[in-house]
């Protein structure tokens, strides 16, 4: 099965190292989808299916604590698995977001190994 996933990041250098990053993960990607900041993103999700969101926590206009509280609160976006990606990573946001309901957390730089650990964990099986 391949899987639709968002990616919600600013930079555009960053979405291509994740989007290279899954590439090398092995995990089947059938329709990656693109976003610069939570407004957007949410308006992808209300539209296409996508089974997998990975986000940034700093963005303009709306972050990624606000997009994950959004999803949180729209029932039909609400079982969607969020992977949050950032530099910004302290105890206390590490806590704030796995009470959100987060599925994933890497710091940025990450290596694509970590990235594929906890994608088998969320989307489950070895995909390489």
């Amino acid at each position: 099965m391949a899987w639709n996933i968002l990616l919600v990041d600013d930079s555009r250098t960053v979405k291509a190292v994740i989007a290279k990053s899954l590439a090398m993960s092995g995990v089947p990607v059938g329709t990656l989808f693109d976003a610069g900041n939570g407004i957007e993103a949410l308006a992808i999700l209300r539209r296409e299916k996508v089974d997998l969101a990975v986000a940034d926590i700093n963005m303009p206009i709306m972050g990624g604590m606000e997009l994950v509280a959004e999803m949180k609160r729209d029932p039909s976006l609400a079982g969607i698995p969020i992977v949050i990606i950032s530099t910004e990573g302290s105890a206390t946001r590490l806590r704030e977001l796995e009470t959100m309901g987060i599925n994933g957390f890497l710091r940025k730089p990450f290596q694509p190994e970590a990235l594929k650990k906890i994608l088998d964990s969320i989307l489950g099986g070895d995909h390489a």
